[in-house]
């Protein structure tokens, strides 16, 4: 380490200053600046999700194109849309580990900046390279988007205080199900305006746009939002934030004093407890996802369009049930229940209420196509006590290395999310048998049972001894 970087300052808190007293109320009634910083990520999220799941939309318009360059097979469409999962794993680790020791924000402005670029050049290549360039552009795009959990975690760490981590964190993550449900509908307007190539172009050249925006905007932290001129954080609002951390800083340096734990990272339980949880939301998210239209149109037989609209049900419904849960989160800590209390409620409700209705679907009548939409729209919408549970876990376990612990989950996660349809084709062979789709349905359930469980017994809501929050600076 070069001997210039500045040596690690211990945090002492005064006990006579005001501005870190227990009192955790907030300096202002309305808006500050580590909203403005959470609706950005928010937009974040929601861009990269649109850029890469508009392609769902645009790959029926382009096999049905007469003019195509080259014929899109079954399998050439499989490789297509699950290019992105293959570049996601590979760079998570790196980009949690650099948004520590660099900036997150940086990285997060590159990342999206690069996602759009890619998103422009989609059509392009494929018009003039076939399948094969347009999966490579998918790997690239996908790798971008293996920088958003760490650089946003890394970010949420340092700019929102305990207290209001179950409201902000978890708003910030609706920006996954937001840009969800918008890339359907509107990739289809867009389409039918103007061709399969107009989503790329919009949604490309808005993230373009808002990379520029958050470069100048954003902040690694408090104090480096208060040395600029533009959208500069209060001092008031500084204290409150590091007040709520625990955390004083006298300027914005987030340089590698000292090593990662890897170590004391690896061998401690409650990560792999993290861990663990992480795989198996990433399981049932994922396979839900991807298998609901599949099930709707082969078992329930509804046409595509009563289809779009029945498969975007079960994540209007958790969108809305984020509020509610995150709501309900900040305030069980507030009256003094103990955060890894609250944390794993809220993951038993996010994980055993989705398994219950999974498995219920197992009972219900074939001729019956109301209930099954009712206990998807439920399996999915109460993965929303999983943002409120292990989601935001990460930054619970080390205010300092959230990026790092997300980079790793994650990695494993996204594994994951690429075995589950894959596994799900091997044994849905015949779309219309519902007894194949029980097999599936029970199976997550038991994964989301399992994983819960081990959340439950092994998670921890408290600061670790290797993150050392209380000793050295973030």
């Amino acid at each position: 380490m070069s001997s210039s970087q500045p040596e690690s300052i211990p945090c002492i808190i005064p006990e006579e200053d005001p501005r870190f007293s227990d009192e955790e109320t907030s300096p202002t009634s309305g808006l500050g600046i580590r909203h403005l910083q959470c609706l950005m990520c928010f937009l974040a999220l929601a861009l990269m999700f649109t850029n890469n799941i508009c392609m769902s939309i645009a790959i029926v318009a382009m096999g049905e194109e007469e003019k195509n360059k080259s014929k899109l097979t079954s399998d050439h469409i499989g490789l297509i849309l699950s290019a992105p999962m293959w570049g996601s794993p590979l760079v998570q680790v790196p980009v949690g580990h650099l948004a520590r020791i660099w900036s997150a924000k940086s990285l997060l402005s590159i990342g999206i900046l690069t996602n759009g670029i890619f998103g422009l050049l989609c059509p392009i290549v494929f018009d003039r390279g076939g399948w094969i360039y347009l999966c490579i552009c998918r790997v690239v795009m996908g790798m971008c988007r293996g920088c958003l959990k760490p650089c946003i975690h890394t970010l949420l760490a340092r700019w929102v205080p305990p207290n209001e981590r179950g409201r902000l964190a978890t708003a910030t993550y609706m920006g996954v199900y937001f840009g969800t449900i918008i890339a359907y509908p509107i990739s289809g307007i867009l389409i039918g305006a103007a061709g399969w190539r107009c989503p790329f172009y919009v949604f490309g050249a808005i993230a373009v746009v808002w990379s520029m925006i958050f470069f100048l905007m954003g902040s690694d932290s408090p104090v480096e939002s208060s040395d600029k001129t533009c959208c500069s954080i209060s001092q008031s609002e500084k204290d409150y934030i590091q007040r709520g951390l625990g955390v004083f800083e006298e300027r914005a340096n987030y340089s590698l004093e000292n090593s990662t734990p890897w170590r004391a990272i690896l061998t401690s339980r409650p990560f792999w407890a993290l861990l663990i949880a992480n795989c198996g939301y990433s399981w049932g998210f994922w396979v839900l996802l991807t298998e609901i239209p599949i099930y709707m149109a082969g078992v329930l037989r509804f046409d595509i369009k009563e289809n779009g609209v029945k498969s975007a049900l079960p994540y209007v419904a958790l969108l809305l049930l984020t509020f509610p849960v995150s709501w309900m989160s900040d305030w069980c800590e507030k009256k003094g229940v103990s955060r890894g209390v609250v944390r794993k409620v809220c993951n038993t409700i996010g994980y055993w209420g989705p398994a219950v209705a999974l498995v219920g679907i197992c009972f219900v009548s074939p001729d019956d196509r109301t209930a099954p939409v009712v206990l998807l729209v439920l399996a999915v919408g109460l993965n929303a006590g999983g943002d409120c549970g292990y989601q935001i876990n990460h930054m619970d376990l080390s205010h300092k290395y959230a990026g790092v612990l997300v980079s790793i989950t994650n990695s494993a996660a996204s594994f994951v999310a690429l075995l589950g349809p894959l596994i799900v084709s091997q044994i849905v062979t015949d779309t219309t048998n519902a007894y194949q789709w029980k097999t599936v349905f029970y199976m997550t359930g038991g994964i989301y049972f399992l994983s819960n469980l081990i959340f439950i017994l092994f998670g921890s809501g408290e600061h670790q001894t290797w993150d050392n929050i209380h000793h050295e600076r973030l």
